[in-house]
């Protein structure tokens, strides 16, 4: 019975940090522009699993992550995971030549001056990037994190929202 008192507390505390987790309704309720300046409500996203993720073009960090959320969604597209990205960004042809450069080819958004209210109202309270979220099929966020995410763990974060 020793041995499973560190699985036990490990168990709990992930239960309490589940129960801690905002709302995702602030991510649907959402409508931010695509690179081409058309709006894009992201209430279409809803009954999806979710891998969000937000950035900017000057963050070292994000940069790092995007070939790694590009893969993942590469990996997982046919068990329908989607990945967004949301650029803490106001000028669509600067993100365009961005997307374009960074080979994504996921749906990527731009925030302009919803950005960081929408980070803050989803947990993110300094406002850092990258900030990633993990939203499973019935809307709930199961995850997230503020800084760079490895690949294993996005490969982690996406068993796991898949499984839900």
């Amino acid at each position: 019975m020793k041995s499973l008192a560190p699985l036990l507390l490990a168990l709990a505390a992930l239960s309490c940090a589940a129960e801690e987790l905002p709302s995702s309704a602030p991510l649907f309720a959402a409508t931010l522009s695509d690179p081409e300046d058309t709006p894009v409500a992201l209430e279409k996203f809803r009954g999806k699993p979710l891998i969000v993720n937000f950035w900017a073009r000057w963050c070292g960090p994000c940069r790092q992550e995007i070939p790694a959320l590009q893969k993942l969604r590469n990996a997982y597209r046919k068990e329908g995971l989607e990945v967004i990205g949301i650029g803490i960004e106001d000028k669509p042809e600067a993100v365009r030549e961005f997307a374009r450069a960074y080979d994504m080819d996921y749906p990527v958004l731009l925030a302009k001056e919803q950005g960081i209210p929408l980070m803050q109202a989803l947990g993110n309270s300094k406002a850092g990037l990258p900030f990633t979220v993990v939203i499973d099929r019935q809307g709930r966020m199961v995850a997230r994190k503020l800084g760079l995410m490895q690949a294993a763990d996005l490969a982690g974060a996406a068993e796991t929202v898949l499984r839900k």
